[in-house]
């Protein structure tokens, strides 16, 4: 009866908030993945932003808990958001970390250690930061620069918003 087949469980989504921007906040096109661990849990949450009218994303933002396994790079690797903005954008060239600076920002009252990443492509802007729950935060941009007030927009989005049925 090899029809009758176990299906792969699906995660019924993450156990933490994500910090992102308010999709009802931000003009363009929304697109949201979850990163599911073979077992069926979430292993984190990407969003893409797509501000240019349908010719590609230019912001990937996402949520990675601890023991998630896109947090484990090879030295040099880009980290996820970055691949995933590159595969959106059809853009194969190898790219590597070439460096990090970490510099304070202020997110309404609460002070940020913002890990800048250097990478071998100009065009690409990374930040990352760890949130007092132990998730990393990373945003990606595509040839837009992240500036501070970017942190200002960033909100908890509820976990509930990420449910799958």
């Amino acid at each position: 009866m090899s029809f009758l087949r176990r299906r792969p469980a699906m995660p019924a989504g993450p156990d933490f908030d994500v910090l992102a921007m308010d999709p009802g906040d931000w003009p363009g096109n929304l697109g949201a993945g979850l990163l599911a661990a073979p077992d069926g849990t979430c292993q984190g949450v990407f969003l893409r932003y797509d501000l240019f009218g349908g010719r590609g994303p230019s912001m990937v933002i996402g949520n990675l808990p601890a023991g998630s396994p896109a947090r484990e790079l090879a030295e040099q690797q880009v980290p996820f958001e970055v691949a995933q903005l590159l595969l959106a954008l059809e853009n194969d060239e190898d790219i590597e970390v070439t460096g990090t600076e970490d510099v304070p920002v202020m997110q309404g009252d609460n002070l940020l250690i913002v890990r800048r990443v250097k990478l071998s492509e100009s065009r690409i802007s990374c930040v990352q930061f760890d949130r007092s729950d132990g998730v990393l935060v990373t945003i990606a941009s595509w040839d837009r620069p992240i500036t501070d007030d970017l942190y200002a927009l960033l909100k908890p989005l509820p976990a509930e918003m990420f449910q799958q049925s």
